[in-house]
């Protein structure tokens, strides 16, 4: 069996995606997450991009010690030196450096010729390798460049120590047939491509990222990179859970092994989706709500009378849990914690008494506690930053009818620690909230998208508001999760608020 290295981008590429703003603290959990799930490699963040990339990579290289953790840098000196400076405390500090190679970027973006940018690319090795033992170069929007430049650039990167080439399809334009064709004419011209590790970093513009990945494994790619859930710019990464279940479910013909560990693939899909506040589309390949469902009477008819007759992929195998319901209101503070870890949770016991509380008061209100409902408040608290004052939400009041403006009063505690009570008004309830809300807190704050679905089954289940808005030229990402929904509405609102003013505080820390 070959071995095929899964180089998780999560975090940098996917955190690309429009609106996705995660704190270091999220950054952190995820990455445990990735490291329990089996990825070679991961991708924390582009260091030089901003202090707080800096932050987070520095922090997760330090924390996980079970894969290799990486940043991207460009080209140029500066980049690679403060990667360095982030990404030395890892068990083994790698580097991931690229340029791009198609003669539009190098025409209209770089304007350099090609002599050039073969200069520049192996200056930036040769930097890179004197601090990095490991070292990646990815050739930018490599499938629309010239085939033979491509090999002439490669060649020379890998005699100044790349000890990975990437061949990111970048805008997602390659047929499976042509990209596994690149990877084999790379194969067969550039000498002594054989003592590197070949890697492929697809995009899913025209719907292929997964295809062409998997093209690449039959072609001699020997590193597979991708994003959780597929996200990312654009149409977003190939999906890495759809891929380390089709080397798994279809090891009869590709004769790989991708070292995931697919029972944290749930999970693993689960903690981004919550984190990024991408709702994962419920007929997605392995993940989607969907995607053990069987609403037919024939495939119903063939389930009854043997799972395999319509099901290639078991529930169990992604972790996908037999037993929805976990505690009652009658379970005891051990019971709960011991649950927790056995959810991959490590908390803090201040952060454990909080959550108790949260789960005892939400099992006085909610019939059954399912395994959905304990991920989501479990998460809320890993991921909470308490040592910066912020808004909270004391109560909020809604005066509606169909006859009626709709009203809204609001008491909040603000970051000042003084107490505000505000009302307005709003064409709905939802609106009134947000407008009273807006009062509070004295800016003017656009609402770019807002939903709310349903965390676990029946009428009393938790209902999850997911905010994005645009404040002091920000875009921020707030979410809560209550059986109200208009107070879960009115605390994402905040939420989102509350990680704008904390960021802004954590890069003046910085500066």
């Amino acid at each position: 069996m070959a071995n095929i290295d899964i180089f998780d981008t999560t975090l940098r590429d996917g955190e690309q995606s429009a609106g996705i703003n995660l704190n270091t603290a999220e950054k952190i959990e995820i990455a445990k997450q990735l490291e329990r799930y089996g990825v070679a490699v991961i991708e924390a963040g582009f260091p030089a991009s901003s202090p707080g990339d800096f932050e987070a990579v520095k922090q997760i290289a330090q924390i996980v010690k079970d894969a290799k953790v990486t940043g991207l840098a460009r080209a140029i000196p500066s980049d690679i030196l403060t990667s360095y400076e982030a990404l030395k405390y890892g068990a083994q500090p790698h580097l991931h450096t690229f340029i791009a190679t198609s003669p539009i970027h190098m025409e209209y973006k770089l304007k350099k010729t090609p002599d050039q940018v073969v200069e520049i690319a192996v200056e930036s090795v040769k930097l890179a390798r004197k601090y990095f033992p490991l070292v990646q170069w990815s050739a930018e929007d490599a499938t629309r460049s010239n085939k033979e430049f491509l090999a002439r650039i490669i060649t020379e990167v890998i005699k100044a120590g790349a000890t990975t080439i990437n061949i990111p399809d970048t805008v997602g334009y390659a047929t499976p047939a042509e990209y596994g064709a690149l990877f084999r004419y790379l194969q067969e011209t550039v000498p002594g491509i054989e003592k590197v590790k070949l890697s492929a970093h697809c995009h899913d513009d025209l719907g292929m990222a997964v295809a062409n990945s998997l093209a690449a494994i039959e072609n001699g790619a020997t590193q597979i990179e991708g994003t959780i859930n597929g996200i990312g710019e654009r149409a977003g990464n190939a999906a890495l859970e759809e891929i380390a279940v089709a080397l798994h479910i279809r090891e009869d013909y590709y004769q790989t092994q991708s070292g995931i560990v697919l029972k944290e693939t749930k999970r693993t899909s689960q903690l981004v989706s919550q984190l990024t506040g991408v709702m994962i589309q419920p007929n997605k390949a392995v993940v989607g709500r969907n995607a053990f469902a069987h609403e037919s009477g024939i495939h119903q008819d063939g389930m009854l009378k043997n799972p395999e007759t319509y099901e290639i992929i078991t529930p169990a195998l992604i972790g996908e849990a037999t037993t929805e319901l976990v505690l009652g209101k009658h379970s005891g503070r051990h019971a709960f914690i011991n649950k927790a870890k056995s959810m991959g949770f490590q908390l803090s016991d201040d952060k454990y008494a909080t959550a108790f509380s949260a789960f005892k008061d939400l099992a006085d209100r909610k019939k059954e506690i399912t395994e959905e409902d304990l991920f989501v408040l479990l998460t809320d608290q890993q991921v909470t930053v308490t040592d910066t004052p912020v808004y909270e939400l004391e109560s909020v009041q809604v005066q509606y009818g169909t006859s009626n403006i709709p009203t809204a009063t609001v008491r909040v505690t603000a970051p000042s620690g003084d107490v505000v009570t505000v009302s307005d008004t709003g064409a709905g309830s939802v609106e009134a909230i947000f407008n009273t809300l807006e009062r509070v807190v004295q800016g003017t704050v656009r609402i770019l998208d807002y939903r709310v679905s349903s965390v676990s089954k029946g009428r009393d289940a938790l209902g999850e508001a997911v905010v994005k808005v645009r404040f002091q030229d920000q875009e921020s990402i707030g979410r809560n999760a209550s059986q109200d929904v208009l107070e879960a509405s009115a605390k994402a609102y905040l939420n989102a608020i509350n990680r704008q003013l904390q960021k802004e505080r954590t890069l003046s820390a910085v500066h």
